[in-house]
């Protein structure tokens, strides 16, 4: 597996903190649309919507879109790293007993920790209207593979 340079620039100066919110996003591998087949999107959903998946920490927002995934979690105690990497192997693993025994997600992941001045809805909705952006859909509500804790 072959690391480019800038995976190590998205690792630099990222830190953790207990508390904080964060949004985050994870890449499929080489940006293939895994997620477009409706029944690997609902095995991915599961997964995601499962709080098992997120340790200590609260997922308030997400979405599955074909090629990647986004997320506003808001960190208990355990490292930034720690939640995404659980979260993804949660997922492959799930893959892998149905059969996939490719690479499903592209190492590491883009963080962005939302300033004191910023509320996790906004981030929320900016995040559940991606599909929208992507023009999938007319309307986030018309999209299936999303939640948010408001709701």
């Amino acid at each position: 597996m072959n690391i480019k340079p800038g995976n190590a620039a998205l690792r630099r100066g990222r830190c953790s903190i207990p508390g904080q919110t964060y949004i985050i996003t994870c890449v499929a591998w080489n940006r293939a649309p895994v997620f477009r087949d409706y029944r690997d999107a609902r095995m991915a959903a599961r997964v995601i919507h499962a709080q098992k998946s997120w340790g200590d920490a609260t997922c308030l927002a997400w979405v599955l879109m074909p090629d990647h995934f986004h997320a506003v979690v808001q960190l208990g105690n355990d490292d930034l790293a720690k939640v995404v990497n659980r979260l993804k192997a949660r997922v492959r693993k799930a893959f892998r007993v149905a059969g996939r025994a490719s690479p499903l997600w592209q190492k590491g992941f883009h963080d962005r920790a939302l300033r004191t001045d910023e509320d996790a809805r906004t981030a929320a909705r900016y995040v559940i209207a991606n599909p929208v952006r992507a023009r999938l859909v007319e309307r986030a509500g018309l999209y299936p593979y999303w939640d948010a804790v408001w709701l």
